[in-house]
């Protein structure tokens, strides 16, 4: 059974004072066995803001959930609109310190393994290699009926060839902000003929971005898999995520129901930091940058 997905949370107090003060995670990182789990903060010095920060898109901006994407044609027109021209933005990012130095530790023998709760591909475009996406990559499209699992580019191709003036209708608003989930804003009159291709293997299939919509379950195998590297893990060193949905929440409450040091660097509070060691409130790419300075060879 599905619920209502959890977009906000209030801080309760109760939790650890942040600090600006990096040593606990030096020392932590520098003993090796780090499993990190990366969220959308991650990702905002290389352009795309994330959901809940201080221009947090959520201000702006309400996700489509799973439910509404496959209970409407009228929604996937929608996101299939605003997606075609968000995803080009998004291939657009280029990966930022903070990818680079998370990478760079993972070389070093330091990093264990990411569990990235981003779609953006960021991450492995920075090189990291041990990369579990929990919540899948915008570069793929599954169909719904058939489970083919086809690239982005492809259909990024059909719907170009089907919508031949769209883009240039739209053009007044291809500086609008991507989001997170990959789409911009438009308003109804720019979305209304927009035409949506259904999949080319089973031939009449819904197509569906690879990712995991609020909503949505993460793939049971996913996240024994993630259990199975957090279970193995020195450290938990989460980078750049609130923590508001469980999908990442657990993993911070397994680390610490056994007995594994959680280390939070965020800007801003976390549903996570009640569990958690240490949280350290700086800029994700500076804090990073000086971790790998302080801890390489």
């Amino acid at each position: 059974m599905r619920t209502r997905p959890t977009l906000t949370w209030e801080p309760t107090g109760g939790s650890p004072p942040a600090s600006t003060d990096l040593t606990a995670v030096v020392d932590a990182v520098r003993t090796g066995g780090v499993a990190v789990l990366s969220g959308a903060g991650l990702s905002t010095e290389s352009g795309i803001p994330d959901y809940r920060g201080e221009h947090g898109s959520l201000r702006r901006h309400t996700p489509m959930t799973y439910q509404e994407f496959v209970g409407a044609e009228q929604a996937r027109q929608r996101y299939w609109a605003r997606s075609q021209l968000g995803w080009r933005a998004m291939t657009r990012a280029r990966p930022n310190a903070g990818h680079r130095a998370v990478t760079a530790l993972a070389e070093a023998g330091l990093v264990t393994g990411v569990i990235t709760q981003n779609v953006d591909g960021l991450q492995q475009a920075a090189g990291a290699r041990n990369v579990i996406e929990l919540h899948g990559s915008l570069d793929r499209v599954i169909c719904l009926a058939c489970g083919h699992r086809s690239a982005r580019a492809e259909l990024d191709r059909r719907l170009r060839e089907v919508n031949p003036g769209f883009e240039a209708a739209a053009e007044r608003y291809r500086a609008a902000r991507v989001n997170p989930d990959g789409d911009v804003e438009l308003p109804d009159e720019a979305v209304r003929e927009f035409r949506v291709v259904a999949c080319s293997v089973c031939g009449d299939g819904v197509l569906k971005p690879d990712v995991v919509f609020f909503g949505e379950n993460v793939p049971v195998e996913r996240v024994a898999e993630c259990r199975r590297l957090v279970g193995g893990a020195a450290v938990l060193l989460v980078l750049g995520s609130s923590l508001t949905v469980m999908s990442g929440l657990r993993f911070v409450r397994q680390a610490a129901e056994a007995g594994t040091p959680v280390l939070i660097v965020n800007q801003g509070p976390t549903r996570g930091d009640r569990w958690a060691t240490q949280r350290i409130e700086l800029p994700l790419g500076e804090a990073l940058s000086a971790l790998v300075a302080q801890v390489g060879p």
